[in-house]
């Protein structure tokens, strides 16, 4: 049986085929049951979770009938009575899934990938898992919220790390594109932004990708008083310089968005010129520095 949060709830049986669950109450407690992954929730937490401050009469028995319904969809050996309630039996080894179980074991793999082409595959993989926000259908209950949030930030991680492997492979032009939209809805991370700017870059718009870095340097000094990470402040360099790494190099990855401020940043190292160095100070003109 498969347990799909990544997306409206669902569920799935041995051959595939969608598996009912009827009634509010009882998605919200197959919901709760798999927030916990597998560990025993208890039975004053479930009926808080499904009831908030409008219990029912009875709320033992009303929670019991919702367990039996939820029985009856998945079979009486899915939900176990376990003191003080009840868990969610889901046996890796019998074939049960949950696809965020699958997201995050793909995304290991593709960490442990040197290839970029193959890293990218994984984690194109993983991310097709994906039907929707997590827990879509559940979204205003309070017990989803945070694992909710939690997943989306996964997500939104894996996404820049696939991006990064695409530009890697060389796929650029088709990223900046897609990027663009990431962008515009997440302005202040700094690791998306870099991957955006290098995909500009290499495909032949630095224009854009300098347009890109000075709309980030000024959101993060009107909005949070901050200037761009020193990684950030590099790429930037580089780009003006067309530094021919920029080709090779793998995307850097800045710090994420900072809702304070942070100690001052150490100033990036000038660039290198032609000119010679200084091999000995000016002398001779200590009156004209004096006025």
């Amino acid at each position: 049986m498969r347990f799909g949060v990544l997306g409206p709830l669902a569920v799935w049986d041995g051959e595939g085929e969608p598996v009912k669950v009827p009634e509010a109450k009882v998605r919200a407690l197959l919901a709760d049951l798999l927030v916990h992954e597998g560990r025993p929730v208890s039975a004053d937490r479930l009926i808080d979770d499904l009831w908030g401050e409008a219990p029912p009469g009875n709320p033992a028995n009303a929670l019991q009938a919702k367990v039996s319904q939820l029985r009856r969809a998945l079979g009486r050996d899915r939900v176990v009575h376990q003191a003080p309630g009840y868990r969610l039996r889901v046996d890796a080894a019998a074939g049960d899934e949950v696809d965020a179980d699958r997201f995050r074991a793909l995304v290991a793999t593709a960490r442990g990938e040197a290839d970029p082409a193959r890293r990218g595959e994984l984690l194109t993989e993983a991310l097709e898992l994906w039907r929707g926000p997590a827990y879509a259908d559940l979204a205003d209950e309070e017990f989803v919220r945070p694992v909710a949030e939690r997943l989306a930030e996964q997500r939104l991680a894996v996404l820049e790390e696939q991006a990064e492997a695409r530009l890697a492979t060389g796929d650029h032009t088709l990223l900046t594109g897609e990027l663009a939209d990431l962008v515009a809805r997440h302005p202040l991370r700094e690791r998306l932004r870099a991957v955006q700017l290098r995909a500009l870059y290499l495909a032949g718009r630095q224009t854009e990708a300098l347009a890109s870095y000075a709309a980030l340097r000024d959101q993060l000094a009107t909005e949070l008083g901050l200037d761009p990470s020193p990684e950030l402040v590099s790429l930037h360099e580089s780009i003006l310089r067309q530094d021919t790494s920029l080709s090779a190099a793998p995307a850097p990855a800045p710090r994420e968005h900072r809702t304070q401020a942070s100690p001052p940043a150490v100033p990036a190292p000038a660039p290198r010129t032609d000119l010679p160095a200084q091999l000995t100070p000016l002398v001779g003109r200590e009156q004209a520095v004096a006025e």
